[in-house]
């Protein structure tokens, strides 16, 4: 099997799976602009894999070769759809398989499933071993998990998740009912990393949780002794996040990717997604200069693609007195 998980120069950098964001429209341009070391997919339900409408889900599978490595994360209740599901992901060509357990959202939950399964080690067993099946060996299965559900028992479930013999395990400093609402726990997160080592296993650890720079996930995986490091929101504040190298960035340059962004967002959707989902981007660009604030109001507004043009084209115009984009 060729595990990617291993193969890569530790520590490496993630871009965290996040729904509605991490669409293949926007994993293209952060490998354009500012690429990490490995990509997640949307988490993709295995019963919706496995229902009528299989092929509305299967958008959130859709990748290109620019998006690798690209772990492709699912989640569900049902074991077997699970093996299904793996094993249709091994058909497409992932180079991994992740099993959301992380996901704190009220309605997911509400379900039994993701962090749920903290409280139903059982069923979390049987899915990582239908996973495993399905995935037949030829790619690695990893889990994301958190720390506790009500309360930190980071030991217990970690320790669990790790004897059931995963390739990798993403951990969020966070219990289920802690949200974003604290600052993730990374000295629980350390307690991971000895919980392998004391297992004497190759799985590798990379912590999640408030990880705003590059500089500082790499001082956190050297302090914890971590494989990687996994960001999720910190690219809504900085899109050069993953550089090694930061360097800043003309008002042109982030307007450009808007654009980019837009028009790409637009060629791979159609009519399948709504424009307005594009609106959680505008703010990735228009921010970190003067009067950008202005400029998101009047991006929010915008009901068409063509009033975004428009907006973006006056703000350089009387701002930068350069070219239109």
């Amino acid at each position: 099997m060729k595990n990617i998980w291993q193969e890569l120069k530790k520590p490496y950098f993630i871009l965290a799976p996040m729904d509605d964001v991490t669409d293949t429209s926007f994993r293209r341009h952060v490998a354009k602009y500012a690429p990490p070391e490995m990509y997640y997919t949307e988490f993709t339900n295995v019963e919706g894999l496995n229902s009528t409408g299989r092929e509305h889900v299967l958008r959130r599978l859709r990748y290109t070769e620019s998006e690798r490595p690209l772990i492709a994360q699912i989640w569900g209740l049902n074991p077997d759809l699970y093996e299904k599901a793996a094993r249709d992901i091994v058909e497409m060509g992932f180079d991994g398989i992740d099993i959301n357990m992380g996901c704190p959202e009220s309605g997911v939950v509400k379900k039994g499933c993701c962090s749920a399964l903290i409280n139903n080690p059982n069923l979390a067993k049987e899915i990582i071993k239908k996973t495993k099946k399905g995935a037949q060996g030829k790619i690695p299965v990893s889990v994301k998990c958190r720390i506790g559900f009500g309360k930190i028992v980071t030991e217990e479930w970690c320790g669990f998740l790790l004897d059931q013999n995963i390739d990798a395990l993403i951990v969020h400093g966070r219990t289920t009912k802690e949200m974003s609402k604290v600052p993730a726990h990374w000295d629980e997160i350390g307690k991971v990393v000895k919980l392998r080592d004391e297992k004497e296993l190759k799985t590798v650890i990379i912590g999640n949780g408030d990880v705003m720079s590059r500089v500082q996930g790499e001082k956190l995986a050297e302090q914890y002794g971590l494989d990687g490091i996994m960001i999720g929101r910190g690219i809504f504040h900085n899109f050069w996040i993953f550089n090694k190298q930061q360097t800043e960035h003309t008002v042109r340059e982030r307007m450009q990717i808007l654009i980019d962004h837009t028009k790409t967002f637009l060629e791979d959707w159609e009519d399948t997604k709504h424009f307005a989902i594009l609106k959680k981007f505008y703010k990735i660009y228009a921010s970190g200069f003067e009067d950008a604030v202005e400029l998101r109001v009047k991006l929010m507004e915008s009901k068409t693609p063509e009033e975004v043009y428009t907006v973006v084209n006056n703000f350089l115009a009387e701002h930068d007195k350069i070219p239109k984009v």
